[in-house]
């Protein structure tokens, strides 16, 4: 036997009467559309695009408003979409059994063979797989995929669409090991000996019974044999279940500062001829849970420091290159994270392979609701029909992981179906517990709280005697680089009927001025970046939040939301377009720290750290204004320098609020240095240095070896820098990147929560408080050197201190030698496209609000690619008064599911773009609200405008489809200039809540806007 291993999950490819394993990622045809036609093999498909999985074309179709996905899908696309793929089947496959899996598909796919339907599957975020052996032709055989999001939105945040991940066939014998039917536990674990127990499903396909040998070996994290079992076996048609219990001497344990990995290989040896082989990793490693101390790890109580993470957080969509997501992986650990918790569905099968050999913990997570939640999902699609099989499916492909301490089935929902999920559960793996996001908790093993856990009387009330675990706290959000120094709590709430943790303001008076909208741009108020000085809020911030966690023996841990930014979730915390994403991470959607993230460095590593902020760049700041500076670290003391002058020491302490040392410094512009100290010694050192206006690119690349295989990623930071190199914190002029070699991009993203600009296809972005990021991967066509030019019109786009523009063009190697700088720079101030015969870039000009530079870069005389930048007093931050608020108060009824009611403008003193006019017909205005706290009482406060001859009109109050009761809306003066508020009362559950306003048979009210307010 001649065996091709590609390890750590990636396919590997078996000769000689064994198992074989085909990538099939390149090469698929693909359409928008629907083409039922397309199913059958001998459809053309000429024009049609030919590209590779993953793929996720929602990404790939950008951002619009009007999009299907919404606000809550951070306003992606939707719609139906066609694929095909041909093989030829080679003739040592004939006679063998042939299987196609797909790691996963959003959603509701089809598969054809030949035009033979083979399944359809509406889950999105599973695997699943089709035999394909009944349908195979000799020569060419065609597979045609039909993916439907037709229905949107389908999920609460943003969703790929298509084939997201990789596709494989499988080719193996009719005797063979079962798909996903390996199951390794280790039941009894010493120093000495560990116990290891193989279940093994052998499938016998032929049509007589059979029989064979099952040879299972362990191999340990070296490679090296250390137990072999062989069983005879006689196997029935069908599958058989084969039972082996094998011994490990010394076991090294899998554990998150050393994840050792051991391999079970399992061979089905067939008359003395080499079978069916599969390799299956696993770890050695005890895990338990204790209502009294929580999660305990190898025999150690361990504190589970994690986040929420989304599978589409970041930069890429939905559609992650291997190296990327490792990049992610890496990002969190290196926080010092050591927990993930797959909000709120499974991940590909890449991220647990990864955890496993991080040594990331991991709550998996099969569900976000057992019912609707958004207005299209698998709750409302398929759950009722689907959720048995595909947690099976589940389950049985994850429970190899080591990684993997504990399940959880859902988040925030309800209904009768929590016992049978358990159930399920422990009926096919007894040795985890399983767990919710405060759901069903009377059935689960683990009492999981998501909100509700960051009030203070959580603290004090009764829980179950169970373990118990923060499954999303805290919920903080932040910015990077912009602060506010007065407190923020979301919505506007203040402690008041909360249950938050009281945050006092750091300055008497907002001293900070900047904004990523102004007033006019803004449509409601909760369009405003979050400080990043962990002041701002639902009612806890994450400082206090790691007090607890820390201090409280069974507190087991906590999964901030998130761990990333991502996109979706847009209207309901940050109101809407243009905020495509939600801002919740300690690293934004290019994976830039945030100052959050140094903060959890601080009290999460050990390696000497420290990380000052703000930044030291504030020109529209009075001079003398005491602005707070923190220094968050690890070490035992840390001394501030201001322009070389020692403020002295501070200690960090164990408060919430002497965790960061902090100093009140008047502003003047210079340098503010940090020194951290270890007895006595200086162990880091960090400095902000005032930036001047951007005049150069600073460019750095993960790699300078990108492999030539199609699948290695590239990543370029862009800092947009003064002549001194420093990073302008504000700097956000257009950052180009042309390609050159066999790569390819694939996205350009700077984290900003309002550029609506798309990530894919695109050569160029805004940068973003200064830094801007390309990801490339590497099309393996060819080993050649591959570079990227790097490009951008520098200066101030609103021009608040300067009127100079530089442009700066470099060459970065991403693999061999980057070429002689060969370029020629020419721009136009006149909004004409340059070309040879314009001037010449030779040094920085000046130029007038109004003008827009537009420049190319030639090399040999041909046009590489064209740049421009507008100079206006309506581009760039808004710089004005601290203290400015957007006029709106609530969720606006013109952004709700509106339902024989439409939009309108005309009038006047209505909040935000427009109000719900019914026109005297029926139907209803309906809000999505979701509580990520407990269920109660709340005051519902309607505006609204009428003026009717019987006095008012009589409204219908529906929560959760239950009606509340009939609302008579008094006349207030005029249709649409005289607005006034009515306030129920009402009751919301946990999780999502549909607030629904209707008509009773004398036409509606105009609505204006929704509150939700505390009684």
């Amino acid at each position: 036997m001649l065996l091709y291993c590609m390890a750590l999950g990636v396919p590997w490819t078996a000769w000689g009467g064994t198992r074989v394993e085909q990538d099939l990622n390149a090469g698929w045809r693909f359409r928008l559309g629907d083409f039922p036609a397309a199913k059958a093999p001998g459809f053309d498909d000429g024009q049609w695009r030919t590209l590779d999985v993953p793929h996720d074309w929602a990404f790939e179709a950008g951002y619009a408003e009007d999009n299907p996905q919404g606000a809550s899908g951070g306003y992606g696309a939707g719609g139906i979409g066609w694929y095909r793929r041909d093989f030829d089947l080679p003739v040592a496959w004939r006679g063998r059994r042939v299987r196609l899996e797909f790691d996963a598909v959003y959603m509701n796919s089809e598969v054809w063979i030949n035009g033979q339907p083979l399944g359809k599957r509406p889950y999105g975020y599973i695997s699943f797989g089709y035999d394909l052996t009944p349908y195979l032709r000799p020569g060419r055989n065609v597979v045609a995929v039909r993916v439907d999001n037709s229905l949107e939105p389908s999920a609460r945040w943003y969703h790929g669409c298509g084939i997201y991940a990789p596709v494989r066939l499988v080719v193996t014998d009719e005797v063979r090991v079962a798909p996903s039917g390996v199951h390794i536990t280790t039941p009894s674990i010493s120093g000495k000996l560990a116990k290891v127990h193989v279940a093994t499903e052998i499938s016998n396909a032929s049509d007589a019974a059979s029989r064979c040998e099952l040879v299972t070996t362990l191999l340990d994290p070296n490679g090296e044999v250390v137990a072999t079992q062989r069983d005879r076996v006689a196997l029935a048609q069908g599958t058989t279940t084969i039972e082996q219990a094998l011994n490990v001497p010394k076991p090294q344990r899998w554990d998150v500062d050393s994840p050792a990995l051991y391999t079970a290989r399992s061979e089905v040896v067939l008359e003395g001829d080499d079978g069916d082989s599969v390799e299956t990793r696993f770890g050695i490693r005890e895990i338990d849970w204790k209502p009294d101390t929580g999660f305990w790890l190898n025999g150690r109580n361990v504190k589970l420091k994690g986040v929420c993470e989304h599978l589409e957080g970041g930069p890429v969509g939905a559609a992650w290159p291997d190296e990327l997501i490792r990049w992610k992986l890496e990002l969190l650990k290196s926080m010092g994270c050591n927990a993930i918790r797959t909000s709120h569905n499974p991940q590909v099968p890449r991220f647990y392979d990864l955890c496993d050999e991080l040594g990331l913990l991991v709550m998996d997570e099969a569900f976000d609701g057992w019912g609707r939640k958004a207005t299209h999902d698998y709750g409302a699609q398929a759950f009722d029909a689907w959720w048995e099989r595909d947690l099976r499916d589940f389950l049985r492909r994850d429970r190899n992981h080591p990684s993997i301490i504990i399940w959880s089935m859902g988040n925030e929902t309800r209904g009768s179906v929590a016992a049978d999920l358990v159930r399920v559960c422990h009926e096919m793996d007894p040795t985890r517990p399983v767990t919710s996001g405060h759901s069903g908790s009377e059935f689960m093993d683990v009492y999981g709280v998501n909100g509700a856990s960051e009030r203070q009387d959580f603290f004090t009330k009764k829980r179950p005697n169970k373990a118990f675990i923060a499954t999303e706290c805290p919920h903080t959000w932040q910015v990077r680089d912009f602060y506010r120094s007065q407190t923020w709590y979301r919505d506007g709430y203040t402690t008041s009927g909360k249950g938050a943790f009281p945050i006092p303001d750091l300055t008497p008076t907002e001293i900070f001025s900047y904004e990523g909208l102004s007033p006019e741009e803004r449509t409601n108020r909760k369009q405003h970046f979050n400080s990043s000085y962990d002041n701002a809020t639902v009612r806890i911030t994450a400082r206090q939040s790691w007090q607890l966690t820390r201090d409280l023996r069974w507190f087991t841990g906590s999964f901030r939301w998130t761990g990333f930014d991502y996109p979706g979730e847009a209207g309901y915390v940050h109101g809407g377009w243009p905020f495509r994403a939600f801002m919740g991470g300690p690293l934004d959607m290019a994976g830039f720290p945030k100052d959050l993230y140094y903060f959890y460095q601080s009290q999460w590593t050990d390696t000497p750290m420290v990380h000052l902020l703000p930044h030291w760049t504030h020109p529209k700041m009075k001079p003398g204004t005491k602005i707070p500076v923190w220094a968050y670290s690890n070490a035992e003391e840390v001394e501030l320098l201001v322009n070389g002058e020692s403020l002295g020491r501070q200690r960090p302490g164990r408060e919430w609020d002497k965790m960061q040392c902090e100093w009140m410094v008047p502003w003047r512009p210079g340098t503010i240095e940090a020194v951290a100290y270890r007895n006595g010694k200086e162990v880091a050192r960090t400095a902000r240095r005032t930036a001047g206006v951007p005049t150069q690119l600073r460019i750095e690349s993960d790699t300078t070896d990108l492999a030539a295989d199609g699948k290695d990623v590239a990543v370029l930071t862009v800092a947009l820098a003064d002549e001194a190199g420093t990073r302008n914190p504000y700097g956000e002029n257009r950052v180009s990147f042309y390609v050159e070699g066999p790569a390819r991009l694939l996205s350009i993203e700077s984290g900003s929560p309002i550029d609506v600009d798309p990530n894919w296809n695109a050569i160029d972005r805004r940068a973003f408080f200064g830094l801007n990021r390309a990801f490339l991967q590497s099309t393996g066509e060819g080993e050649g050197d591959v570079s990227v030019l790097v490009a951008a019109i520098l200066g101030e786009p609103g021009q608040p201190t300067s009127d100079q523009v530089d442009i700066d063009c470099r060459r970065v190697a991403l693999r061999g030698n980057a070429k002689a700088d060969d370029w020629q720079i020419h721009y136009t101030l006149d909004g004409s496209r340059p070309t040879l015969q314009s001037p010449a870039y030779a040094r920085p000009f000046a130029v007038q609000l109004g003008t827009t530079v537009r420049a190319a870069v030639f090399v040999e005389g041909e046009r590489l690619f064209d740049m421009q930048q507008r100079f206006a007093k309506d581009e760039g931050l808004y710089w004005g008064d601290p203290e400015a608020k957007p006029s709106s108060g609530g969720d606006q009824a013109e952004d709700a599911t509106l339902v024989g009611a439409e939009k309108r403008s005309s009038g006047a003193g209505f909040n935000g773009a427009g109000y719900a006019d019914f026109a005297g017909g029926e139907g209803h205005v309906e809000w999505y609200q979701e509580n990520d706290g407990d269920g109660g009482p709340v005051q519902l406060v309607f505006r609204y405008a009428v003026q009717d001859p019987q006095g008012g009109r009589t409204m219908a109050l529906y929560v959760n489809g239950e009606k509340v009761k009939d609302i008579r809306f008094k006349n207030t003066g005029d249709w649409n200039k005289h607005w006034q508020t009515l306030t129920v009362d009402a009751r919301l559950a946990r999780g999502a809540n549909r607030i629904r306003l209707a008509t009773t048979g004398e036409g509606g009210v105009n609505v204006d806007e929704l509150r939700v307010e505390s009684p």
